[in-house]
């Protein structure tokens, strides 16, 4: 089985592209590039991972698919188009020829308006992806569920994947109206979800592996395990844990929940690789 991080970024680092590093994560000001994550890769026992966008930019999404072309553990890339755009088809046609492009991405997160998702022209543009194979990464607050929900109702043949579970309030402990959106989305057969980013929405400095439970509990009881992959979130993780502890974190709850060793490797089969590979298309050995 191939083992698949879902979910990891590279970049070089420019600081008005990046305004989003705040001084409390000083230490991603700098390069983050392939031959620096094989070797955590490598550590992890893990083997290829999905690249995902972090530029909003057709420059962000060719410089992803170059080192794609270059980087074997580069399984696929997850980039950004202008969904709203008049000619996205077209850019979506080009796109298509890029046999490692399995996705794309806008940081809905930071959209003023909580039913961005739902505008008329983003759906037209979302409504193209089908077409081309393309699935599509929802990264949104928590206040921003609802509009997911209605969007995944709208769009049932649309595959989905919702990055870092939405991002769950754990520092504050909030969970119960996280959860009822969550089950709702779950409820919608085309929607993913990855266990990533968890740690930097918890206290970066004291966090403890059962502040993530009742999270955990919610995720594998809505989605299962088929529909869940692992990401590490490298190197925004690096704020709060070491690749190792976000990888840690996820297979000891998995251990914990899943006693029998035939159900434990199944589940972690499809956690750490088959969910992933199915979800982008990778073909694995």
């Amino acid at each position: 089985m191939t083992r698949i991080d879902a979910h990891q970024h590279f970049w070089k680092y420019d600081p008005p592209e990046f305004s989003w590093v705040t001084d409390q994560m000083a230490a991603l000001r700098r390069d983050f590039l392939p031959e620096e994550f094989a070797r955590e890769l490598s550590a992890n026992a893990m083997d290829a991972s999905i690249a995902v966008q972090s530029s909003q930019s057709d420059k962000g999404t060719t410089f992803l698919l170059n080192l794609a072309v270059m980087h074997k553990t580069i399984a696929g890339v997850v980039g950004w188009v202008d969904l709203r755009a008049a000619n996205v088809r077209d850019r979506l046609r080009e796109y298509s020829r890029y046999k490692k492009l399995r996705g794309f991405r806008h940081i809905v997160q930071s959209e003023p308006d909580d039913r961005f998702l739902l505008q008329d022209d983003f759906m037209r543009g979302l409504a193209c992806l089908k077409e081309f194979n393309f699935t599509y990464d929802i990264l949104i607050y928590p206040k921003q569920l609802p509009a997911a929900v209605e969007l995944a109702k709208r769009m049932p043949e649309q595959p989905f994947v919702v990055d870092h579970a939405a991002k769950p309030l754990i520092r504050s402990k909030e969970i119960d109206d996280w959860a009822k959106q969550m089950r709702e989305l779950a409820a919608a057969p085309n929607v993913n979800c990855k266990l990533s980013g968890l740690i930097t929405e918890a206290d970066w400095n004291r966090w403890q592996p059962e502040d993530f439970t009742p999270y955990f509990e919610v995720l594998f009881n809505a989605f299962g395990p088929e529909r869940l992959m692992f990401g590490s979130d490298w190197p925004v993780c690096l704020v709060a844990g070491t690749y190792s502890s976000v990888k840690q974190l996820i297979a000891a709850y998995i251990a914990q929940r899943f006693g029998a060793d035939a159900e434990k490797r199944s589940v972690e089969q499809a956690i750490f690789g088959e969910t992933a590979a199915r979800f982008y298309g990778i073909e694995t050995a």
